[in-house]
């Protein structure tokens, strides 16, 4: 079922409280059938601020909670160098970095941060690439998986333990390489693991979007598929492929596509451009597609993905209408959103991530002036 203009219009109306309050559900499509969505609130205390080191956050392009309910934060210490908005060298956070300072804040801060449920900062560290990257992953042994140009595997220390083979060019065109390619590409844009088959299902961006699957542990390629479950050498790339919330679904991804694998065997692709989800076996067998706010348009409504505690539901990052969409997993319904376009605490700037804990609160990211995580605590 899909919303309509109206009630789009409708939910994204609603003025939510923050600060401690309740943040407010706004509730759409939503049958008798439907289970009730999560009601959260904005917590303000987490994480504890200011980082230390001078540091600030710069734009946050990864999100992971693991085995011990630590949240790791991917963040691009490249905006720190360079202005987001106006693509031009960093002219208003890097007093602190001048000679002589300017001013007392602010320092580049290292590429991934972790933090306890306290929100204390436990582990800090660069990646050995020194690539902005745009996918963290945590592991049941401990290990985080970072990817940019590629997947890498390191100790919660930093150590690079592995990486997964790319081709040797920095930024390949277009058609320059088969679709069919069995190595990265492009750049990562999103993962998940599955443990039980030592398999991990990511996203490289060549081409709008190619879905791989490597083995954890040897890091070779098994298998991939493209948009609709199709092999990848059938993807028919169109530089000029716009998404038309009145047309035909495009036949190939449009672009910006997140990743996410549920309990029960799916696979789910977020295309964020064309503000859809499209759901696939293990095996890349294609199952249904859904849409999430569909008449969205510029970078699309179908961002970060995370999946609730219990998996009924999927928390789906905004970053056109800054919310978290709340999405029934078992029939694709929209059933509501919260939070709201804005940059006091528990507003959304550019929210780029979303992520869960055991306990199902839910963590955000958001990039562009955005730059900052938060966490909302499921209400009792």
């Amino acid at each position: 079922m899909q919303i309509s203009r109206m009630q789009l219009i409708k939910a994204l109306a609603l003025t939510s409280v923050v600060g401690g309050v309740v943040i407010g559900i706004v509730q759409t499509a939503l049958s008798t059938e439907s289970p009730k969505p999560t009601t959260f609130t904005y917590d303000g205390s987490w994480p504890k601020l200011p980082l230390p080191n001078n540091w600030t956050f710069e734009g946050i392009t990864g999100l992971a909670v693991d085995k011990d309910d630590v949240i790791w934060v991917l963040n691009r210490p490249g905006d720190y160098d360079n202005d987001p908005i106006f693509r031009r060298p960093e002219v208003t956070e890097n007093y602190a970095s001048l000679n002589p300072p300017t001013a007392t804040c602010c320092l580049k801060p290292e590429g991934i941060l972790a933090f306890d449920q306290k929100g204390n900062l436990l582990h800090h560290w660069n990646q050995a690439d020194k690539i902005d990257g745009h996918l963290i992953l945590t592991d049941k042994a401990g290990n985080i998986w970072v990817g940019s140009d590629t997947m890498r595997k390191y100790t919660k220390d930093g150590k690079l333990l592995g990486q997964i083979e790319r081709i040797s060019e920095a930024q390949p065109k277009p058609g320059q390489f088969p679709a069919d390619t069995p190595m990265f590409v492009g750049r990562v844009e999103g993962g998940e693991f599955d443990e039980a088959a030592r398999e991990l299902f990511v996203t490289d961006g060549y081409l709008r979007g190619r879905i791989l699957v490597f083995d954890m542990d040897s890091m070779k390629f098994k298998r991939g598929w493209a948009a609709y479950g199709k092999p990848l050498k059938e993807i028919a790339f169109d530089p000029n492929a716009k998404y038309d919330p009145k047309g035909s679904p495009a036949k190939d991804f449009l672009g910006h596509i997140t990743l996410t694998v549920s309990r029960d065997g799916f696979v789910y692709a977020a295309d964020r451009v064309a503000d859809r989800i499209q759901v696939y076996t293990k095996a890349g067998k294609f199952v249904r597609e859904f849409t999430v706010a569909p008449e969205t348009l510029d970078r699309g409504s179908t961002g970060g993905m995370a999946l609730s505690p219990d998996q009924r539901f999927i928390y789906v990052s905004d970053i056109m209408n800054n919310v978290i969409w709340i999405v029934n997993r078992a029939d694709g319904r929209t059933l509501g959103h919260f939070s709201f376009a804005g940059h006091s605490g528990g507003g959304l700037h550019w929210v780029h991530m979303v992520a869960t804990d055991a306990k199902g609160n839910v963590y955000t990211g958001e990039v562009d002036t955005g730059k900052r995580v938060q966490r909302f605590l499921v209400k009792p």
